[in-house]
């Protein structure tokens, strides 16, 4: 299968390069864009409201935009926010009249059109600015516990959607007979009592994540009913019913369809469960399509398809693997046509991925910059290596079947039940001929087996009695009367039963341990699956991390008016490094005090605002919630108290920690830092 894909992925990858090469804008979770007043603005009169600016759709409640004065307390009148127009992205809130001069924080907290929670915080000031002890809370949307038991259930939601429909998909198409094999069932049917519990708990976990982030909302009745609202509850909703669809084909799939002998009812009944099932596993799929990055931004009519699928695609690859896996080392004898049935649906699945993967990216990523720039794009990035690699290691199970079917006198069957390169003696044969009928019992020929077995021991001559059998003894007589057939022992029977199913699985085991061919399949399925959990968690991370298109143009300010882009920064810092002439402001431009290429410019002034020549001064930024720096800048004295760097280059737009370093003396050196916004 490797060999077939490879120029397939060429021309896929070919076709990327060209499409990121001129690739637009797309949307996905929401930015601020702009703000009225600016941020780190400073004004002359109080301003009657403050209006923000994003870049897509958003979803408000009453608390979703607050303003706090200097102390803390509330400067709007606490009504729900009121839509500017816009399409939804632009709301404002109403100021108090009579507010005195100081810094302002203006906090929001809202839901972007992916059902992405979206916070942050800035500044402004009014007259001049001033000391604020306006705290914005730590326990953020999307955040704490909340967010990570929200998190789980996420994947475990997508597991179980993989699991269930590739699983299905798998008996239904490439294996019929193990509608009838107990582990096979017992991993659709876990599948859906796994994304059964996931959904519920994230239409529980839903209101406390993107609102309040406090654990004892979960409950609250109140809070549920906002969320059933909501596009996103309405999907959740929507997954519960499509479930119970889902649970009734599989009590067909593994009940009537499993029991079906006559070949036209079987082939009747199949295509009824192909239709039914495809209609529901789309319609499982559409509930992700429906409210996260697919269902806003460029395209959103053609995306959301897209998205379901890829979704598809993703479980019949997947989950059928998964369940491929279970056949090999728990089912029985799975038989090489239906292996190599699922690897004509993974091709198909493959290339399925590789066409809505590449559109998907275009969407979301949009340029080569944030496809190596951002959180996103380098996401993506390890996604497909690592699809990359799992379909090199496809490559290799395919080519253990081959070699499987070169082998001399082979069944056709693989699995712990199928056949060796030798052939195995008259009484292991007799055993592994006899079906399985899913709960350990064996058919009447091991019986049969066991009974004979028994007579035979009862024929043998017991120790120390040989010579008497010989000569007519009365040892003779009793190992006569033992050849006479006696009336079975139910309870003997069944312990010789099991006795001869734990030798016969011991002799199949060790049979099939020893056989390298089937072993070297059953290891690189096995590390197939391996690959295919991780690439699913990534996947998981890439729905709530924000789209790499989105965080650049947000950092580069693409949206925002053009005066508050060409801004420059500035920052005033006092500095006491203890010793004589110690005391002094540090005067820091930042221009254009945005993301990308700046020039850095620090005035040193000491008590009497006059220059102050130090021998040493250093500057570093930090992006502490990107975990980025600190990034040190290459300063150089310009003249007496002024030091200069160019070519700054700052990567992202956000909340920077300056620290500023002065050193007066030898011995005389201290470091002061401030946050400032860029960007």
């Amino acid at each position: 299968m490797a060999a077939r894909l490879l120029p397939v992925l060429l021309a896929v990858l070919l076709a990327g390069l060209a499409v990121l090469a001129g690739a637009g804008s797309a949307g996905a979770h929401a930015a601020l864009t702009g703000s009225d007043p600016q941020q780190d603005s400073v004004v002359e009169q109080a301003p009657k409201e403050v209006s923000l600016t994003f870049s897509e759709q958003i979803a408000v409640d009453e608390d979703a935009i607050r303003v706090l004065d200097p102390a803390g307390n509330r400067a709007d009148t606490e009504e729900t926010p009121r839509s500017l127009g816009s399409g939804g992205a632009q709301y404002a809130v109403k100021l108090r009249a009579g507010l005195p001069d100081g810094t302002f924080t203006v906090a929001y907290q809202v839901v972007s059109a992916d059902s992405h929670p979206v916070a942050g915080a800035f500044t402004f000031s009014i007259g001049a600015p001033s000391e604020t002890s306006a705290a914005v809370p730590d326990q953020a949307s999307g955040g704490g516990a909340v967010g990570a038991l929200y998190g789980i259930a996420r994947y475990l939601s997508y597991a179980g959607f993989t699991l269930l429909v590739g699983g299905a998909a798998f008996v239904l198409a490439c294996w019929p007979r193990g509608a009838g094999v107990r582990p096979m069932q017992r991993l659709v049917a876990f599948s859906w009592v796994g994304l059964t519990a996931a959904t519920l708990a994230m239409l529980l976990l839903r209101g406390p994540y993107a609102g309040s982030g406090r654990l004892g909302d979960v409950f609250d009745l109140e809070v549920l009913g906002g969320v059933l609202e909501t596009k996103t509850g309405a999907a959740l909703v929507s997954r519960l019913l499509l479930l119970a669809a889902a649970a009734l084909f599989v009590a067909v799939l593994f009940g009537a369809y499993a029991r079906r002998e006559d070949p036209k009812e079987r082939r009747d009944l199949t295509f009824g469960l192909a239709i039914g099932g495809t209609v529901v596993a789309a319609g499982l799929a559409a509930t992700w399509a429906m409210s996260e990055h697919a269902s806003t931004g460029l395209q959103a009519g053609i995306a959301m398809p897209v998205d379901v699928l890829h979704l598809l695609a993703v479980a019949a690859w997947l989950g059928g693997l998964t369940a491929l896996l279970v056949a090999l080392y728990r089912g029985p004898a799975v038989e090489r046509a239906a292996v190599r049935r699922f690897s004509r649906v993974a091709f198909g699945s493959v290339v399925v991925l590789a066409l809505t993967g590449l559109y998907q990216s275009w969407r979301q990523v949009g340029s080569w910059s944030a496809l190596t720039g951002t959180s996103y794009g380098q996401l993506l990035l390890v996604k497909i290596g690592l699809v990359a690699l799992l379909v090199a290691v496809a490559g290799l199970s395919r080519r253990w079947t081959g070699r499987l079917g070169e082998a001399p006198g082979d069944t056709g069957a693989l699995g712990p039940e199928g056949e060796g390169a030798s052939a195995p003696n008259s009484t292991e044969a007799a055993t592994d001929s006899a079906p399985d009928s899913g709960d350990g019992e064996r058919s009447e020929v091991v019986v049969a087996t066991a009974e004979a077995s028994e007579r035979a021991e009862a024929e043998r001559p017991a120790a120390g009695q040989g010579a008497e059998a010989e000569a007519g003894a009365p040892g003779a007589e009793s190992a006569a009367t033992a050849r006479v057939p006696v009336q079975a022992d139910p309870a003997r029977e069944a312990q010789l039963r099991r006795q001869r199913e734990a030798a016969s699985a011991a002799t199949r085991k060790k049979r099939r341990d020893g056989d390298p061919e089937r072993s070297g399949l059953r290891r690189s399925v096995l590390l197939e699956a391996g690959i295919a959990v991780v690439v699913l968690a990534v996947t998981t991370v890439l729905t709530t991390t924000e789209p790499g298109r989105t965080e650049e143009e947000a950092a580069a300010g693409t949206s925002a008016p053009a005066a508050q882009q060409q801004n420059p920064v500035s920052l005033t810092v006092p500095f006491d490094t203890g010793g004589k002439d110690g005391k002094g402001t540090v005067l820091l431009d930042v221009d254009p005090g945005r993301s990308g290429d700046n020039a850095l410019h620090v005035y040193v002034q000491d008590a009497g605002k006059e220059p102050l020549d130090v021998p040493e001064v250093k500057v570093a930024l930090t992006l502490k919630a990107q975990e980025l720096g600190p990034l040190a800048a290459p300063l150089e004295r310009i003249s007496e108290g002024h030091w200069s760097a160019t070519g700054v280059q700052i990567p992202l737009a956000g909340s920077w920690t300056v620290a500023v370093t002065v050193r007066t003396s030898d011995i005389d050196q201290v470091t002061v830092s401030k946050n400032v916004r860029i960007g």
